[in-house]
C-alpha cells in the first residue's frame, strides 16, 4: 500500500548529517547503558560479572531468580513500553500539529482505564494479566468513538475536532472512573499500582500478547512518516505532491493508537514521555519525522528504563512507580523545552 509519494520535501534540518551520524551510536550506547543498570540496580545490587555469568547459564539461584523471574521481563518491557509511547507521541503531535499533545489527547489512556474499571468493578477481575485486554480494548473503542465523534457533521475529520473530540470524551470517561474507584476502594485496591504507571511484575506471560500490535503500529509509523513531512508543509502542498491526506491520518490514528493502547494496556498510563522525547528528538535531529520516529524508539525506552531505575533507588528497599518518575522529571524538562522556539516547532 502507497502511503505517500512525496520525500522529504521541507524536512530540511540546522544539524549536519555528520552530526546526526555520530549521534545514532550515541543514542545506542545510552540505551545499552540503561539495560546493563536496569539488570544491575534495585534492592539487590548484581555485578556485571554476576550479570554475565547468570545470563550464560551460571549463576546461584538468588542471581537467577532476580534476572530471570525480575528484572529481565521488566527491562523488556521498559525498552517495549518506552518504544511504544514515545512513536506514538511523535505520530499524534505531528498529526494534531500540536507540540503539547501526547497519546492521551485522542482519549486512549482514558478509555483503558475506564475499561479496566468497568472489568473490576463488574467482572472481578484482579490481575494484571486481565487488565492488559481490557485496557487495549478500551484503548481502541474510545479511540474509535473519538474518531466518529469527530468525523460527524459538515466537512470531514480534522485534528482540531479530533482533539477537542478526545479531549471531551476523556473527561467524561475520567470522571465516571474515578466515581467507581471511590465508591469502592478495596475492590480497586489492585488497580491503584496500574493507575500510576508501572513496570513491575510486567513478565512475559503478559507482554507477548500485545507485542504483535506494537510491531505494527511500529512498521505503519515509519512508513507513513513520508506523508507526515509532506503535511507539515500544507494539505494542498500534500495532496499536489500525491499524498492522500485521509489515508495518512487514518493510519496515523490506527498507528498512535496501537502504540498508545498496548503500552497503556502492559504498564498504565505514563505520562511525559509520549510528551517529552518528540520534542527532544526535534531539538535534536529537526522535523524529519522518519527520523523522529527512528530516534524516538532509542531515546523513549532509554528515559523510561533511567526513570524506572532511579524509583527503585529512591526509596529502596521500597519502590517508586515509574509513572510518577516520569512525571517528575518530565515537567521541569519540558518546560526548559517549550522555551526553546525551535523546541516547540512543527
Amino acid at each position: 500500500m502507497e502511503l505517500a509519494t512525496a520525500d522529504t520535501a521541507g524536512t530540511s534540518s540546522p544539524q549536519p548529517t555528520r552530526a546526526r551520524i555520530l549521534a545514532v551510536p550515541v543514542l545506542v550506547g545510552l540505551l545499552a547503558l540503561s539495560v546493563v543498570l536496569s539488570l544491575a540496580l534495585g534492592a539487590n545490587t548484581l555485578g556485571l560479572g554476576r550479570i554475565v555469568e547468570t545470563l550464560a547459564g551460571g549463576g546461584d539461584a538468588e542471581s537467577r531468580y532476580v534476572l530471570w523471574e525480575l528484572r529481565v521481563p521488566r527491562t523488556v518491557a521498559g525498552l517495549i513500553v518506552g518504544a511504544a509511547l514515545g512513536v506514538s507521541g511523535a505520530l499524534i503531535q505531528a498529526f494534531t500539529r500540536n507540540p503539547l499533545a501526547d497519546p492521551g489527547i485522542l482519549g486512549v489512556n482514558a478509555g483503558a482505564a475506564f475499561f479496566v474499571a468497568l472489568g473490576v468493578a463488574f467482572l472481578g477481575i484482579t490481575s494484571v494479566s486481565g487488565y492488559v485486554w481490557l485496557a487495549f480494548a478500551g484503548a481502541l473503542l474510545v479511540t474509535v468513538a473519538v474518531y466518529i465523534i469527530g468525523s460527524s457533521g459538515r466537512g470531514a475529520a480534522d485534528p482540531i475536532r479530533l482533539t477537542l473530540a478526545g479531549v471531551a470524551i476523556a473527561a467524561v470517561l475520567s470522571g465516571i472512573t474515578t466515581g467507581m474507584t471511590l465508591s469502592n476502594p478495596e475492590a480497586f485496591d489492585q488497580m491503584r499500582s496500574w493507575n500510576a504507571g508501572t513496570l513491575l511484575g510486567r513478565g512475559f506471560d503478559i507482554l507477548m500478547p500485545v507485542l504483535p500490535f506494537i510491531a505494527v503500529g511500529l512498521l505503519l509509523a515509519l512508513a507513513i512518516a513520508p506523508g507526515l513531512n509532506s503535511i507539515a508543509l500544507g494539505e494542498d502542498v500534500a495532496r499536489a505532491q500525491g499524498v492522500n491526506v485521509v489515508r495518512v491520518r487514518v493510519v496515523v490514528i490506527i498507528a498512535g493508537t496501537l502504540l498508545a493502547g498496548s503500552a497503556t494496556a502492559i504498564a498504565g498510563p505514563i505520562s511525559f514521555v509520549g510528551l517529552m522525547i518528540p520534542h527532544v528528538v526535534r531539538w535534536l535531529f529537526g522535523p524529519d519525522q522518519r527520523i523522529i520516529m527512528a530516534a524516538s524508539i532509542l531515546l523513549a525506552p532509554t528515559l523510561l528504563l533511567l526513570s524506572d531505575i532511579l524509583g527503585r533507588l529512591l526509596i529502596r528497599p521500597g519502590e517508586m512507580p515509574v509513572g510518577i518518575v516520569t512525571a517528575f522529571l518530565g515537567a521541569p524538562v519540558l518546560i526548559i523545552l517549550v522555551r526553546r522556539r525551535k523546541a516547540s516547532t512543527l
